[in-house]
């Protein structure tokens, strides 16, 4: 008698989940060699391409998804960047400058994809650095020498204003604006210390003829008090202060005599004061 074949529908099964199991290693597999996820470091941005083509979506930072071989992403920097370029001016009045200038900018981070497509990665030296150069032309121009000296963070301040707004419609921002330096030629610069010794000569000047004048003014107002003083004291004195001045001299005489009247060498004495013809006159 033949046994029934029960191996046959077991073996089927058992084949039949091998195959799923493969299948879905292989697109396991396959998931991620295409790798569908990206991750956007911190201070960058993540530029969208379908099929090469920019799109306006930009990616934030993170874990980001995107479609394997359609699309692509392009990693742009928004982090502040500095550049510090040399730039050659003339004055108003026709003294050649040279300047350090120190920018500190960064893209918009919602304009990376613009910035990309129209910009390219660099932006540094076909924009900034040469608005940096034609701005610095351009105040410069405005101010004398000495005013860039005297007048410097008011320089610096519209240099930075007129940078911002230069280069704004290219999606940069500028953070910070510096003037590190003003360099001009060496007979300039002996002329401007020269200039600056001349001002503190005559502000030592100033001051000291300040000082004589005050004290002057001082001695003039003594001799004033002085004046004053004398004159009130010659109003005061009439002559019957001159008479009680003089009875007050006879009385401290007489209080002070012992009843001798002084001898002489002749012998003779000194006659008694007539105090009642004082007192008539």
């Amino acid at each position: 008698m033949k046994q029934p074949d029960f191996a046959g529908p077991a073996a089927e099964k058992i084949k039949k989940s091998v195959k799923v199991a493969v299948s879905i290693v292989v697109l396991l597999v396959i998931f991620l060699i295409l790798n569908p996820f990206v991750i956007i470091e911190a201070g960058h941005r993540g530029v969208v391409l379908n099929w090469g083509a920019v799109q306006k979506q930009v990616m934030p930072e993170g874990l980001n998804f995107l479609i394997p071989i359609y699309q692509k992403v392009v990693k742009v920097d928004v982090r502040i960047f500095k550049t510090d370029p040399g730039a050659e001016a003339v004055t108003k009045d026709m003294q050649d400058n040279k300047s350090k200038i120190a920018v500190n900018y960064h893209v918009l981070p919602e304009e990376a994809s613009w910035v990309y497509q129209n910009l390219g990665a660099d932006y540094k030296f076909r924009i900034i650095d040469p608005k940096i150069q034609e701005i610095v032309k351009a105040v410069t121009a405005r101010y004398t020498a000495l005013e860039l000296v005297s007048k410097r963070e008011q320089v610096r301040e519209e240099m930075k204003n007129e940078l911002r707004t230069a280069i704004l419609p290219y999606k940069i921002a500028v953070d910070d604006f510096s003037v590190v330096d003003f360099k001009w030629s060496p007979e300039f610069e002996r002329s401007i210390e020269q200039k600056q010794v001349a001002e503190q000569q005559a502000l030592t000047a100033q001051r000291i003829l300040e000082k004589v004048k005050y004290e002057a003014e001082q001695k003039v107002v003594a001799a004033r008090a002085e004046a004053e003083a004398l004159r009130l004291q010659k109003e005061n004195v009439t002559e019957n202060l001159i008479r009680l001045r003089q009875i007050e001299v006879t009385s401290k005489a007489i209080d002070k005599w012992d009843g001798r009247l002084p001898q002489f060498a002749g012998g003779g004495t000194i006659p008694f004061v007539d105090l009642s013809s004082l007192e008539k006159k």
